[in-house]
């Protein structure tokens, strides 16, 4: 305890670092103000119980509840999101991306310009789809063709004022901008879960000591996904001996610390998003409906649960197959003049680091499945399905990630000012989650 308050302390006597964490403080502070204004020409009063499931619930829950609220920022950074795993996709099949992606820091800046223009477009056309089926009719109190250009405009102004904000974050902030704002859009979320879930159990379902074992098990998996989110192979690679001049370089042994989780939470969120589809089919073909439909529409049935694992095993590998690649890893590596001790460089190296990695990405699928399905467990259980939501998932991965990134990032100050860091050993290490186009903003 005696360190915690020490670090802390260090925190405040570093000028730049204690400016950087208020400016972020403030700018999360202005996001959450503005993600209560409604659309202009809508009463919010008429509104009614406008709350979403399934895939919308999904984009609720990235909105920090603005999607449900038919707020100005009801996309939020979702149109960003999207146009970042386009251009990192193309950037794997396109030549011309992967070009631009070779050349450094200008390369960088073009592809977020791409970005940029893209999350326009992008917002466009999802602006319009969100007028015309997300905003209850009786609540517009404006002619209806002012209401769709003027909310259109609005909309889109309001994702580019997200995206501002986090490039805000990241370059005056602590960094992460984009991460940081998805994160307070989900913890925003928890103190009416977690009342809820209070009364429900003082309330007579379970008492105190149901509540107890709760939240030991949350903890338990907290700690469980940390693991998973933290966890590398280190593969050792020896760089050989140079001399030039007066000075040696090289002759050191070095790690590749490959991720058990190299995905992050691209599996779920693409699993995720085939297996909304039979609800979706059930919802605007009543026709369509049957037993089977009905038990894919369930998060907690048994059927639902095995193919949603199933999907994300499936999605980890493929993710992981073209964003990781062994063949440029070893060409790097013999370029360097380093090599992994016993392998012969080149192909050799190269299927060796390609058998690593499916080696490991086998439990990291599997651990990855697991938290996915927990929350479907706990509401088995009997725990309120808004709380169970924070057992496992999107919002426990993007949770855990973004806060290990933060710490990382609080660290680096401290040990550049020469301060001891957050922990006794070790060091805080950060973890690759939803991919973006800029190291510098990774997001989630």
């Amino acid at each position: 305890m005696k360190k915690l308050f020490t670090t802390l302390s260090n925190i405040w006597k570093i000028q730049e670092l204690k400016e950087r964490i208020v400016y972020t403080l403030m700018i999360l502070l202005v996001y959450r103000f503005v993600s209560h204004i409604v659309l202009p020409g809508v009463d919010a009063n008429l509104l009614g119980d406008n709350q979403k499931s399934g895939l919308l619930g999904l984009l609720d829950m990235f909105a920090g509840g603005s999607f449900s609220r038919v707020s100005i920022l009801a996309l939020g950074v979702m149109p960003y999101i999207s146009a970042s795993i386009v251009v990192q996709l193309l950037g794997i099949a396109v030549p011309s991306f992967q070009k631009m992606q070779k050349e450094g820091e200008s390369g960088r800046n073009k592809l977020n310009q791409i970005t940029r223009y893209l999350t326009v477009a992008i917002t466009a056309v999802q602006a319009v789809g969100y007028v015309k089926t997300q905003v209850p009719q009786e609540a517009i109190i404006i002619d209806h063709t002012l209401f769709f250009v003027l909310s259109t405009f609005v909309l889109s102004a309001g994702t580019l004022f997200v995206m501002w904000l986090g490039e805000k974050i990241t370059d005056k902030g602590i960094g992460n901008g984009i991460s940081l704002i998805i994160m307070v859009g989900i913890i925003a979320r928890l103190p009416v879960a977690g009342y809820q879930e209070i009364t429900s159990r003082f309330g007579g379902e379970g008492g105190p000591l149901a509540l107890l074992i709760e939240i030991v098990a949350l903890f338990a998996v907290v700690m469980f996904t940390i693991m998973i989110v933290q966890g590398v192979r280190k593969v050792p690679v020896q760089y050989a001996k140079r001399i030039v001049g007066n000075r040696q370089f090289g002759g050191v042994r070095q790690y590749i610390p490959l991720k058990v989780n190299a995905a992050g939470v691209m599996p779920i969120i693409f699993a995720q998003a085939l297996m909304f589809i039979p609800a979706t089919l059930t919802q605007f073909f009543p026709s369509l409906q049957n037993t089977w439909l009905i038990q894919f529409s369930d998060y907690t049935s048994l059927a639902y649960s095995l193919t949603f694992a199933f999907l994300i095993i499936a999605f980890t590998f493929f993710y992981t197959a073209i964003t990781v690649n062994p063949t440029q890893m070893s060409d790097d590596m013999k370029k360097n003049g380093g090599f992994i001790p016993g392998i012969k460089p080149g192909l050799s190296t190269s299927s060796f680091i390609d058998d690593v990695i499916s080696k490991i990405t086998f439990p990291g699928a599997v651990f990855l499945a697991i938290i996915a399905i927990l929350p479907s467990i706990a509401v088995k259980f009997g725990i309120k399905s808004e709380f169970a939501q924070f057992y496992g998932g999107t919002s426990l991965l993007i949770l855990v990630g973004v806060v290990l990134d933060t710490l990382q990032q609080i660290e680096s100050y401290l040990l550049m000012r020469h301060y001891d860091g957050l922990m006794k050993t070790g060091r805080v290490t950060g973890r690759t989650g939803i991919p973006a186009t800029s190291g510098s903003n990774a997001v989630i």
